[in-house]
Order: C-alpha cells, then sequence, then structure tokens
C-alpha cells in the first residue's frame, strides 16, 4: 500500500478538493481514491484532517429523483415528531431532549 502525500493546512495544489468544496460545484468523488490528504494543527491535539480527490476525475452529484424526495420528506417529518406526546412539534426534536419542550419541560416544573 502506497503512503498519500500529506500537505499543510491551505497549501494543496491545485486540482485536487474536498468532498464539500466537490459538492460546492456540483460533483462527487465518484468511487476514485483518495489522492491526498491535508492537515491542519491544533495546539495540544491530533491535527484535522481532510481527504483530497482529484477535481478531473469526479463525477456530477446524480439528480433527486421523486421517490427521494418523498423519502426525505418523510424522515424529516419524522423529526418533528414527539415520541412522547405523538404530536407534531413544528420545529425538529433536538436530540439532547429526545422529546418536545412541553413533554421535557410540563408547566409544574415551570412554576416551582
Amino acid at each position: 500500500m502506497a503512503a498519500i502525500p500529506v500537505y499543510r493546512w491551505r497549501l494543496a495544489p491545485d486540482g485536487l478538493a474536498t468532498r464539500r468544496q466537490l459538492r460546492a460545484l456540483g460533483l462527487r468523488p465518484g468511487g476514485q481514491d483518495v489522492a491526498a490528504q491535508v492537515e491542519r494543527p491544533r495546539r495540544r491535539r491530533e491535527p484535522l484532517v481532510a481527504y483530497l480527490y482529484r477535481v478531473e476525475q469526479a463525477k456530477p452529484v446524480r439528480p433527486m429523483t421523486p421517490a427521494k424526495w418523498t423519502a426525505l420528506d418523510k424522515a424529516n417529518a419524522a423529526r418533528r415528531v414527539c415520541p412522547e406526546c405523538r404530536r407534531d412539534a413544528g420545529y425538529v426534536i433536538p436530540p439532547t431532549l429526545g422529546m418536545c419542550t412541553p413533554c421535557a419541560f410540563p408547566e409544574e416544573q415551570r412554576a416551582a
């Protein structure tokens, strides 16, 4: 297994991009192997690492089909339903609470 090149933060050559950068260009890695990595140093911790892909080998992003849009709408709707009271909260339920705000903080506890 060959080692991949490692570049310092903001010093990667042109023609390489991260997944987010590819997505902003309307592209995806498309099954290609990682071409390089970039490291961002941090104090007293391990550096942040991002993998780089070749832009010329990237493929266009697949378009969303009606079935995918429907599945995405259902998944987002499920995130809005409170597991305690089974009502649509009108917002995405915070994972830290695990339930809607009225269920997490009942009136009796607020008045005390």
